[in-house]
């Protein structure tokens, strides 16, 4: 005869089983770190896109001596920071739908913070350098 499984009496009510349970706690945070880089993003990019646009054929001294200026430079700085962060939070929100192996799922967001701090960081000292190093 096989063994009886042994079962647990549950004492609490389903309520208090799934409080705390889930993103609930964290994903307001998370969501709204989301909308709000979304928002801060729309006018740096249509900035950044009308400033290329108005540089087409320019050659690199005079793209440098724009990025030289502390405005530009500051929203450079500003849009590689808000796009790598709303990439890192974008794709978390990706990888918790579809990775549900946890061990799995923890070293994907690792390494996906890990790569966009390095490429932000990158593309930051390519700014500051040239801000720096341009013809003023």
């Amino acid at each position: 005869m096989a063994p009886m499984p042994r079962h647990r009496p549950v004492m609490r009510s389903a309520l208090g089983r799934v409080r705390g349970l889930g993103p609930a706690r964290a994903g307001a945070h998370h969501w709204q770190a989301e909308r709000i880089s979304a928002l801060a993003l729309v006018p740096l990019t249509l900035w950044f896109v009308g400033s290329v646009l108005a540089r087409l054929g320019a050659d690199q001294p005079a793209v440098a001596g724009w990025i030289a200026r502390p405005w530009n430079a500051a929203l450079l700085l500003a849009l590689i920071a808000l796009t790598f962060q709303h990439a890192v939070l974008g794709l978390q929100v990706v990888y918790e739908d579809y990775i549900h192996r946890k061990a799995v799922l923890a070293t994907a967001i690792l390494l996906t913070r890990f790569l966009a701090l390095l490429l932000g960081l990158a593309a930051a000292v390519a700014v500051l350098k040239l801000a720096v190093t341009a013809p003023h």
